[in-house]
Order: C-alpha cells, then sequence, then structure tokens
C-alpha cells in the first residue's frame, strides 16, 4: 500500500523551534520526528511514500533524499500554500491507484498502531481512534459499534473521548470528495470535512481504536513528553558506547554514547539517556533519565541535567541545574544557571493560558546567557536572545531580545 505522508506544515505552535525549520524536523531524541514516522512506515511493510512538502522543503528534501537509507522510496510532492490537509491530500491524487494510507509527518507513531489500521481497514475510509481524557484541541469522534457517526473538530461540549490521530486508509472514492470540502475556520480545507461529508452521504466510514504509541506534539512541551516516550522504547541493555566513558565516570542503564563523546571522570549517567556524537561531558555532571543530548554539545562540571532535550552545539555552564526543559541548538550558557521547579507551569502560548505538569524553561535557538541567570518554570525565550548576567527571568522573551 501507498502511504501519503504530509509534512508541510509550519507547526506555528511549537515556536520558537518551527522558526527555522518544519514542525516535522524538530528532533526528538535526536532524530527528525519525520524519521520516526518514515522508520515505522517501513518497518510495517509499507515502503512506497509520497511526502508533501512546503514550509521550508529543503530542509526536509536534503535530509532523506529518496529514501534510500532508510528503507523506503520517497517522492515529493510540494504544497506551495498551507492550504489544509484535504488539499495536501488532492495534490497526491495522481500517484494513487487503490487503497491509500495517510498519516502526519509530525506526530510520533508506532508500527504497531500503522499495523492496527491496515489490518482492520475496510470500507471508503477507516480512521485510527485513540481514548484522550482531555480532548481539548483534537478532532473528536463519535461511533455505533466500529461505524464512525460523526467528526468534529475542536468541539466546544464534551461529546466523546475518541480523539482522531489523524492516521486513515482512504479509497481512492475520496477523491472525488474532496473537492467539495468548504473552507473551514482557519481558512483551510481539513480533510475531516471531507470525511464528514462523506458520512453524511452514507459513505462507509468505520473506525479502528488503538493503544499503540501516538503522541502529538503541538506545543514545545509536548516534545519532553515525547522523547520520554522514544526513550523508554531503547533496550534495557548495557550501554552501547562508541565514545569514551572514562574509568571513574558511572553509566546506568540504557545508554547510547555517540562516536568521539567523551565522559569525564565523576560524571554520574543514568538511562534511559541518549548523547549525540562529539559530546563532552564533565568531569563531575549528573544526567539523569529521559534526557537527550545532541550532537557537539559540552556541559561544563557540576551540572545537573533531567528529563530534559538539548539540542545540538549548546554550551551548559557549570553548577548549572536544568530539569523538564529545551534549549534550541547553538545556545551559549553561563555558569550557575538554573530552570526553576513547580508542579504546575503556566505558559501562554498560542493566545491561551495553559496548564503544565513539571515544565521547565523553553528556549529558541541561538540566544547566549550570562552567569547567575534563574528561568521562572514554564517561560518560553525567543531565538537570537542575549541575557545578562545575574537576571531573574520572570516573563517570555521575544525573538531577538536583549535583556540587560
Amino acid at each position: 500500500m501507498k502511504a501519503i505522508v504530509l509534512a508541510a506544515g509550519e507547526g506555528t505552535r511549537l515556536r520558537p523551534f518551527t522558526l527555522t525549520q518544519p514542525k516535522a524536523m524538530v528532533p526528538v531524541a535526536n532524530r527528525p520526528i519525520l524519521e520516526y514516522v518514515i522508520d515505522s512506515l517501513a518497518r510495517s511493510g509499507v515502503t512506497d511514500i509520497s511526502l508533501v512538502v512546503g514550509y521550508k522543503k529543503e530542509k526536509v528534501m536534503n535530509y532523506f533524499e529518496g529514501g534510500k537509507k532508510f528503507g523506503v522510496e520517497i517522492t515529493y510532492v510540494e504544497q506551495p500554500q498551507q492550504l489544509g490537509t484535504a488539499h495536501a491530500i488532492k495534490l497526491a491524487e495522481d500517484s494513487i491507484e487503490d487503497k491509500f494510507l495517510v498519516l502526519n509527518g509530525d506526530n510520533l507513531t508506532s508500527p504497531e498502531a500503522i499495523e492496527e489500521v491496515l489490518g482492520n481497514a475496510s470500507g471508503d475510509v477507516t480512521l485510527l481512534l485513540t481514548v484522550k481524557e482531555n480532548v481539548k484541541g483534537y478532532g473528536v469522534v463519535t461511533t455505533e459499534g466500529n461505524r464512525v457517526t460523526q467528526i468534529v473538530e475542536k468541539p466546544g461540549t464534551d461529546i466523546s473521548h475518541y480523539v482522531n490521530t489523524g492516521i486513515y486508509v482512504f479509497a481512492p472514492a475520496a477523491f472525488n470528495e474532496i473537492p467539495y470540502t468548504k473552507i473551514s475556520p482557519r481558512g483551510e480545507y481539513e480533510i475531516t470535512d471531507t470525511i464528514q461529508r462523506m458520512i453524511e452521504k452514507h459513505y462507509d466510514v468505520t473506525g479502528v481504536h488503538t493503544t499503540s504509541m501516538w503522541i502529538d506534539a503541538s506545543y514545545p512541551w509536548d516534545l519532553l513528553t515525547a522523547n520520554a516516550a522514544v526513550l523508554s522504547s531503547i533496550k534495557d541493555v548495557s550501554s552501547q558506547q562508541n565514545g569514551q566513558v572514562e574509568d571513574d565516570a558511572k553509566v546506568r542503564g540504557s545508554v547510547i554514547v555517540g562516536e568521539n563523546s567523551i565522559i569525564r571522570s565523576g560524571s554520574y549517567v543514568l538511562g534511559p539517556v541518549v548523547i549525540g556524537r562529539d559530546v563532552e561531558i564533565g568531569p563531575n555532571v549528573t544526567i539523569l533519565p529521559s534526557t537527550s543530548i545532541g550532537n557537539g554539545v559540552t556541559i561544563d562540571s557540576f551540572t545537573e541535567v533531567r528529563n530534559s532535550l538539548i539540542m545540538n552545539d549548546v554550551r551548559l555552564g557549570s553548577h548549572s541545574l536544568v530539569a523538564n526543559s529545551i534549549i534550541g541548538k547553538n545556545t551559549m550558557i553561563g555558569s550557575h544557571f538554573i530552570t526553576e521547579q513547580t508542579k504546575i507551569a503556566m505558559p501562554f502560548l498560542d493566545g491561551e493560558l495553559h496548564h503544565v505538569m513539571n515544565l521547565g524553561a523553553i528556549i529558541g535557538e541561538n540566544c547566549r546567557f550570562g552567569h547567575g541567570i534563574l528561568v521562572e518554570a514554564g517561560k518560553i525565550i525567543g531565538v537570537h536572545c542575549t541575557v545578562e548576567s545575574a537576571t531573574t527571568i520572570r516573563k517570555d522573551i521575544d525573538n531577538y531580545s536583549n535583556i540587560v
């Protein structure tokens, strides 16, 4: 079966990390989200992929090329304007002859989830559904048995706890209905509106329920959830060490150490942790579970990092504490840097105040921090920001700001 993977979107809710790259290319555990999607397709036996690209498409195309090194064959379809998922799927119509799979390139999806929808696909449309307690922000589905009776984007009332994962198997007949899809309040042609039209026209629309891994990384803090989920899948075996661990350093649990990396004496690393290439850690650094450290990172002595995502080429000064945080690539941080810890943080993003458990700091790429800086929980710092020493950050900081 052929797959259409949607990877044209910008992902504005995931800023500041999508200012320079598509949402699908944001890294989790040192690999782009889209790479996990393609890997899951390949492991499910789906190797013929049409990849719909748009926003900063060269980032995707240069990374994946023709797909050979990922065990798949990729052809590219460009969506020059972000006109919605129905429009994106329609663009790939010429490559479709039979039933086809559709999924988003910016959701972490396990091979098991894909195999469930493929193995139970029937009729004109099959949707993969999962259960969420909090359905705010999702497309919600009502069913009678395995028949889908309604699909509503972000309903105002609690009509169901079945959430649409955005993974579908379509018969080619769906292409006949897409041109009649009305533009949504967001100004896009949504495939969910096409499906609702098909339900009303008595097409055979069914749902398959899954408990397999599916994670929608809509907001920056969702990356921490995705990062922890990926790291938890690392086999509980002895550390995979391509780098060097000095005799006085202790590495426990599932830890991957990349080439030309070094963990210096007195350091302690407790997995699951993944460490990239050309990384220098320590001496006397503590790295605790659910942490990923990108390529070219330096973490100076007496620093602790836990449940965090450190992207490429970050420098983290000595005597620092980073927890439940994300630090964008090429950011330089001085000594005695601390991310505040509270049980519930309240970041303001996308015009809304969110309540997030155990969130530290969100820091964009190419920032420069002095020494002795405290960031209050839940604060979001944009790209290319400079913060002078001995500063407490109590509010979000816009891109290209200079805080003195």
